[in-house]
């Protein structure tokens, strides 16, 4: 367990929780932290889904500004990659995950929010690109995966801007994908990432293997990891579970060991 950044985990649920005061500024320990907890979360085996959650008042409004002013380039050169990696090492979580946006998701967070599988947003919430208003652009994967999210022409205007996306705006546009009231954020990500306590937890992992690895390359290339990971997936205790209990009693009533 780290200082600011702790992986709590209840009835099958890992929440990974931020909690360094006032907007969960991402400085190097947060991020480090944020990696560690990420990489617990995809060992224990007691982890079905996970939720990425800043609190009540702020999902995380950007990297430590103070941190970095003095930064070189030659120091950025290294940092820049580490920072990748922290946030790489939750996009690579191979279960559910869902970011419960609160506040602010800006800069930083919201490059780390779109390393999860979906967002679940409150209605008064902000979030975006901002770096281009300290002469800098984002890092962390803001112009990567932003596009892939909402297309390029919208993430050029996101990141050109600097312009913070009201939730409205952002389910609109894909930014996020569902907008609650500010109080249910975190309810309704339990609820989402609870659905999969008892699902087949190898056949999630590639569901979310094939898609994202698809993504990376071509729709034949995409196409063969899909139908690899298929077939791998008869050499499962769970696939065998899954189809007598379907031909038995009908579907979704299987009782999955995971394994």
């Amino acid at each position: 367990m780290g200082e600011f950044v702790k992986l709590e985990i209840e009835d099958g649920v890992g929440t990974i929780r931020l909690d360094r005061p006032k907007m969960n500024a991402l400085n190097k320990q947060v991020q480090e932290e944020i990696r560690d907890c990420a990489r617990e979360a995809s060992a224990n085996d007691e982890v079905k889904a996970v939720i990425v959650y800043g609190g009540e008042k702020v999902f995380a409004a950007g990297a430590d500004i103070k941190e970095m002013e003095a930064m070189t380039y030659q120091e950025m050169a290294v940092r820049a990659h580490e920072l990748q990696a922290c946030f790489t090492a939750v996009a690579e979580i191979p279960k559910p995950t869902v970011a419960a946006i609160t506040g602010y998701a800006l800069g930083g967070g919201m490059e780390l929010a779109m390393c999860c599988d979906i967002r679940i947003c409150a209605d008064d919430a902000n979030v975006g690109q901002p770096e281009i208003l300290l002469g800098i652009i984002p890092g962390g994967g803001g112009t990567q995966r932003l596009a892939r999210l909402v297309g390029p022409a919208k993430a050029k205007d996101i990141n050109y801007t600097g312009r913070f996306v009201a939730a409205d705006e952002a389910l609109r546009i894909g930014m996020v994908d569902q907008v609650v009231p500010a109080g249910e954020v975190y309810a309704a990500a339990q609820k989402w990432a609870g659905q999969f306590r008892n699902s087949a937890s190898l056949a999630l992992r590639a569901v979310k293997a094939a898609v994202d690895g698809g993504l990376n390359g071509d729709l034949a290339t995409g196409l063969k990891l899909e139908s690899n990971l298929f077939a791998a997936l008869f050499a499962t205790e769970d696939q065998k579970i899954g189809m007598k209990s379907f031909i038995e009693n009908g579907p979704g009533k299987a009782q999955f060991t995971g394994k």
